[in-house]
């Protein structure tokens, strides 16, 4: 709706700590410090709230768990993190993905929006949907303010520890870097299926310390005591906590795929290191060694902000008419003919 705000803007997050939530609080952030009232609810409660689903005043954004709504929603955008996965997330919730985003591209009161280009390219080119738009994840405010100076330690990972995160890969690895480091120890943060099984076979190591999932503040502060952060995911759609690691001074060590190098492009080589897959505990010690060598410099993240994400949701949002409806532009349609 060119030039017009939002009444309110009702956003659906995810599990607690993970990076769905994280994303609807930063961007709640950003509204709100637009002056634009913005709440987080569960996606679970969504039926509860069918009057704001189809009020066109307000802008809703929905999780692809929350997207049964969308044949009800007027201006919404439905918000894929992602991409279906069969290896990651099983043959059921594939399927239902994959509908919700189908959902999504038949209904004119809704756009589907992406994190990423690296998510876009996978629902564009292997499920033939249409993506109306791709704005990256906003950083929450409170990473924006600067670490204090504290001895950095730790090697870090911070994520749900989930096959998919190719942990039990990383952890042998970075027993390696510590057996040459005396002065490192190795934090993993963060809780999910692996956990115990994890625990079981690398917590005998006094220098492995896991320490489950911690609130934001404590994530930061652990973060702001780590010379780096390592991630194993080699099919991230994006990596909100890519831009928590950097933000306090972290060198960053992942995959060389995934939508993380999108964050800082410039900085591949420097506060980013990278590996190849398939990865190996060799590759991943290399990168790792890599990147304590680096000496930490600042990292511009303002375009991450989240005043400045909402201000590009709102530039989408224009498209809307004063219905709350979507008219697919022309170039498009042909495309998609």
């Amino acid at each position: 709706m060119s030039g017009n705000l939002p009444g309110k803007v009702l956003l659906t997050g995810g599990a607690p700590g993970g990076g769905v939530e994280s994303y609807a609080r930063a961007l709640a952030c950003g509204f709100n410090s637009l002056g634009v009232e913005a709440e987080v609810i569960a996606p679970s409660i969504i039926h509860r709230r069918l009057g704001e689903v189809r009020d066109p005043r307000v802008l809703k954004f929905l999780s692809t768990t929350a997207a049964f709504a969308v044949p009800f929603a007027k201006r919404a955008f439905v918000i894929a993190h992602g991409f279906p996965c069969v290896r990651n997330q099983g043959w059921l919730r594939t399927v239902l993905i994959l509908a919700s985003l189908k959902l999504a591209n038949s209904v004119r009161g809704a756009q589907l929006l992406v994190v990423s280009g690296y998510s876009a390219l996978h629902l564009e080119s292997i499920f033939n949907l249409r993506v109306d738009g791709v704005v990256r994840n906003p950083l929450h405010p409170s990473f924006y303010e600067a670490p204090e100076h504290s001895l950095r330690t730790a090697i870090t990972f911070v994520g749900r520890l989930h096959r998919s995160k190719n942990v039990e890969q990383l952890l042998p690895a970075m027993e390696r870097v510590l057996d040459q480091h005396p002065e490192l120890s190795a934090w993993v943060i963060g809780d999910g299926p692996e956990r115990n099984c994890l625990e079981k076979r690398f917590a005998v190591n006094p220098r492995i310390r896991f320490w489950g999932a911690l609130p934001r503040e404590e994530v930061r502060g652990k973060l702001a005591q780590s010379r780096v952060f390592l991630s194993g995911n080699p099919t991230e759609p994006f990596g909100i906590v890519f831009l928590e690691a950097l933000s306090q001074g972290c060198t960053v060590v992942m995959p060389a795929s995934g939508g993380g190098l999108e964050i800082a492009p410039d900085e591949v080589g420097r506060s980013i290191q990278l590996f190849d897959y398939p990865m190996n505990e060799k590759v991943i010690q290399a990168a790792i060694e890599r990147a304590l060598a680096v000496v930490p410099r600042p990292v511009d993240l303002n375009a991450y902000s989240p005043v400045e994400v909402a201000k590009k949701y709102l530039r989408l949002d224009a498209r809307f008419n004063e219905s709350g409806e979507y008219a697919m532009p022309a170039r498009m349609a042909e495309a998609r003919s």
